[in-house]
């Protein structure tokens, strides 16, 4: 029967195809418009490591001077505070990490030397936050400390300085020193970012991967944000290290509440103490975030895309609202047809099917032209939000696309259910004197 139904809906819309195609328009533009501010939010505000994204937290401390009036505490720490939660407890998975850019010189000379972004960042980066490897793995917590010079690279790095070969034990040359690879990481791109969102949550992942104490020892060229509120006491590079400038992204990994209970009491002690010497003095409402909260905090999704949830939510009422008028006209415009059968016996029940099969045929035609709809604004978001994301991830994924075609199907079967009990109520008697 429900081929039979599909087939009626087909030659029902050749039958009327402007009113037809009216009502393909209306739901392809309103589901299209959604679909755009869906698939944005979709890929920018998900949670971008489901099974643990409750156990990585985020550590921010009372920053600022009290005397400027709202003053918003810096997202990251400094280096003296980093160098502190690093000696505080090594019981937990934890990682300091910041970035940095660096001139690679490959070993092929027929490739020009280039620049590179990097990340600094301890053993635990890896395995805290599931980076998946192609070749070999991340470093050891022995190479943290006697700072040696290993390093992961990026599968795009790999692919260019190696042709895309298994490059574990290689040599690269960065920043005028070696550095020996342990591994090449296999194809991973969280969205957004989430362990660095205040250096360009949307931004491509690093190139490059180096114990992170090796920033500080090599004098790597740091990037990124760097926050001060007061100035360094003296010059160099040792006083910037000393100063109240933050620039370091802290995480730690803790299993269950009561390993964060305990790993926050270390931290509120530790803020304490601090504050008895005349630092932090600027309170926080929580010091640790796990990763949507952090999301959240750092306001990750920008308030463009809630207005632009708001408008595309409206212009997809509109549109459903325009399709209950045509089709009310339409199945209205059946009900000689529908008398007829009524009086030959068809059920009441099965003449409502028909009809919500037809009107999800209307839908399913309307979601496939709402693809088409939803590209376009794509490359119009992207042209408007400009350098805030990176067009690369925002696209049509097979999640989206049958999301798209199932909304339309569903909103216009919704939108069809007055018209079919209009349609199923029609007093056969009329029509049949009319006949």
């Amino acid at each position: 029967m429900f081929i039979y139904y599909i087939r009626l809906a087909l030659l029902s819309y050749r039958r009327n195809p402007v009113l037809s195609s009216l009502m393909v328009l209306a739901v392809a533009i309103g589901v299209g418009a959604y679909m755009v501010i869906f698939t944005l939010n979709y890929f920018m505000g998900g949670d971008p490591i489901p099974h643990k994204s409750a156990q990585l937290f985020h550590v921010q401390l009372d920053y600022g001077d009290p005397a400027v009036a709202d003053f918003e505490p810096p997202p990251q720490l400094t280096y003296i505070d980093a160098i502190a939660l690093l000696d505080l407890s090594s019981e937990h998975p934890r990682t300091a990490n910041s970035k940095f850019v660096g001139v690679v010189e490959p070993q092929n000379r027929d490739i020009r030397p280039f620049s590179v972004s990097g990340r600094g960042n301890f053993s635990d980066f890896f395995t805290m936050f599931d980076i998946p490897f192609q070749y070999g793995s991340g470093w050891d917590r022995e190479a943290d400390e006697n700072r040696q010079q290993v390093i992961v690279l990026s599968s795009e790095l790999n692919d260019q300085l190696f042709g895309g070969s298994n490059s574990v034990g290689e040599t690269v040359h960065l920043h005028g020193y070696n550095f020996t690879v342990v591994g090449v990481l296999d194809r991973w791109s969280p969205m957004p970012k989430f362990y660095d969102v205040n250096n360009g949550p949307f931004d491509p992942i690093e190139e490059a991967y180096i114990p992170w104490h090796l920033i500080v020892a090599l004098r790597m060229d740091r990037s990124g944000n760097t926050n001060c509120w007061a100035a360094p006491e003296g010059d160099g590079f040792q006083a910037f290290l000393n100063a109240e400038c933050a620039w370091i992204q802290f995480w730690v990994e803790l299993q269950d509440s009561a390993a964060r209970d305990d790993y926050l009491n270390l931290v509120d002690n530790y803020a304490a103490e601090q504050k008895s010497f005349g630092r932090l003095q600027q309170p926080v409402d929580k010091r640790l975030f796990d990763v949507n909260e952090w999301m959240v905090e750092q306001e990750v999704v920008p308030d463009e895309t809630r207005i632009l949830s708001a408008l595309a939510a409206m212009l997809l009422a509109v549109c459903l609202l325009n399709t209950v008028g045509l089709l009310l006209s339409k199945f209205l415009g059946k009900a000689p047809e529908i008398g007829v059968r009524q009086a030959l016996g068809a059920h009441k029940g099965s003449l409502f099917i028909q009809h919500v099969i037809e009107a999800g045929f209307i839908g399913a035609l309307g979601g496939v032209l709402g693809l088409g709809v939803a590209a376009l604004g794509m490359e119009g978001v992207k042209i408007l939000m400009g350098d805030l994301i990176v067009s690369d991830w925002m696209q049509l994924n097979l999640t989206v696309m049958l999301v798209t075609i199932a909304l339309a199907i569903v909103c216009t079967v919704i939108a069809g259910l007055y018209p079919i009990w209009r349609a199923c109520n029609i007093n056969p008697a009329i029509h049949l004197k009319l006949q």
